[in-house]
C-alpha cells in the first residue's frame, strides 16, 4: 500500500475479512471493516477516494451512498458491469440514457476508463465489465434546483415509462392542461438533457 496513508476495506463476508486481516493486518495503515456497505457510515473516515468492485444488483444504491458524500468524496473508481458503465456516461438521445445517467451526472462527471474482459476473472463471468471514474461535480446551483431529492423524484416520473412521452408520464401529477402548451410534452425523457429536465421541473413547480 505505498500509494496511500490509510486504506479501509469494507467487506460483508467474515471469511474474506479474516483473510484480508491475515494478509495486510500487520500494516498499521490498513483496516478491515466487516459490514454491509449500504449500512456503513462512509463519512466517518473523512475525505476519501472510494474504490470497489460493485455487485450488479446493488450498484445503484452504492452509487447513491457514495455520491451523497458530497465534498468528502475526492473521486470514486468502480468496476461495474459494462452495461451499467454505458448508462453512467450516456448522454441524451442514447438508448442507454436514463434516470441513472441523470442522477449520476447531477453529482459527478463520469468517465469510462477501460473495458475489462471476462477472462480477467477466475472463474470468468458471462458478462463484460468496465472501470469508471466519478469526479464530484455538484450541478445543483447551476441547474437552479431547489431540492435534489424533489428533482430526482420528478426525473424518475419522467423516465417511468421510457417509450411514453413526457406528457403521458407527467399527466397524472400535473394534469394534461398544464402540459398541453409545452413543446417538450411530445418528447420522451431520454431526449432531454439534465439541464432541459431541470428547466421543465422549475416550470412545473
Amino acid at each position: 500500500m505505498p500509494r496511500t496513508a490509510r486504506l479501509v476495506a469494507i467487506e460483508v463476508d467474515p471469511q474474506l475479512v479474516e483473510r484480508l486481516r491475515s494478509r495486510f493486518g500487520a500494516d498499521a495503515r490498513f483496516e478491515a471493516v466487516q459490514g454491509d456497505v449500504l449500512e456503513t457510515d462512509l463519512a466517518q473516515w473523512g475525505p476519501a477516494v472510494v474504490a470497489g468492485n460493485l455487485p450488479y444488483y446493488i450498484t445503484s444504491p452504492i452509487l447513491e451512498r457514495v455520491l451523497a458524500l458530497g465534498p468528502l468524496l475526492v473521486r470514486a473508481v468502480f468496476l461495474v458491469q459494462w452495461e451499467v458503465a454505458e448508462r453512467l456516461v450516456a448522454g441524451p438521445g442514447s438508448r442507454n440514457y436514463g434516470l441513472l445517467s441523470v442522477r449520476t451526472q447531477l453529482a459527478a462527471e463520469p468517465r469510462l476508463l477501460f473495458r475489462v474482459p471476462p477472462e480477467a476473472f477466475s472463474p470468468p463471468p458471462k458478462v463484460e465489465s468496465a472501470v469508471v471514474c466519478l469526479t464530484p461535480r455538484d450541478r445543483t446551483a447551476e441547474l437552479g434546483l431547489d431540492s435534489v431529492e424533489r428533482f430526482l423524484d420528478f426525473a424518475g416520473l419522467c423516465f417511468r415509462h421510457k417509450r411514453k412521452t413526457l406528457r403521458n408520464n407527467l399527466a397524472g401529477r400535473y394534469g394534461r392542461e398544464a402540459l398541453a402548451g409545452l413543446p417538450e410534452g411530445g418528447l420522451r425523457a431520454e431526449q432531454l438533457s439534465a439541464g432541459q429536465l431541470a428547466a421543465l421541473y422549475r416550470l412545473l413547480l
